[in-house]
């Protein structure tokens, strides 16, 4: 078998064995969502009604649970967001339950640094940031003077530097 036809086998097998998938389907029991197979191994929890979290797709282990219906989320224009759901899967999977604090830890980086829980957060930025719906941010105010150069305590590139771009 290919490599790229196994890590989705992989991929269920660890969030299956990690617990975290079960947690998702948890989930989806518990907020009566229709759970439907999605490619790779991925399940899809369509039809979620609570308020929290805000965002229209979310993940757990190896289940995408979505306010939406699973063919909204499997619609070729969605591939991107499809994609990018996945790539949380696959994060459950090298981490298991320790996704959670990480996740969250980088969300308050992210949150401290921009004002956004998802511009500076590694796992949306591995996963793809614009294909979830997140935008770059810039640094807080504050936070600016401390991107300058420490050598020079300034933005500009060094005298003699190739002109950027």
């Amino acid at each position: 078998m290919p490599a790229a036809r196994r890590w989705p086998v992989a991929r269920t097998l660890l969030t299956a064995v990690n617990g975290t998938t079960l947690v998702g389907l948890g989930i989806a029991v518990l907020t009566r969502t229709r759970v439907r197979r999605g490619p790779g191994g991925i399940l899809i929890a369509e039809g979620y009604r609570l308020k929290a979290p805000p965002a229209t797709c979310f993940t757990i282990g190896s289940v995408i649970i979505t306010r939406r219906t699973a063919d909204w989320l499997l619609h070729e224009s969605r591939a991107e967001l499809l994609t990018h759901e996945s790539r949380h899967a696959g994060q459950y999977a090298v981490l298991g339950p320790l996704f959670w604090p990480a996740y969250w830890v980088s969300c308050g980086y992210s949150w401290a640094m921009t004002g956004s829980y998802g511009t500076r957060n590694a796992f949306e930025r591995h996963a793809g940031l614009a294909h979830g719906g997140y935008r770059e941010a810039p640094l807080r105010p504050a936070l600016r003077r401390f991107s300058r150069s420490a050598a020079t305590g300034s933005t500009d590139p060094p005298a003699g530097s190739p002109p950027p771009g």
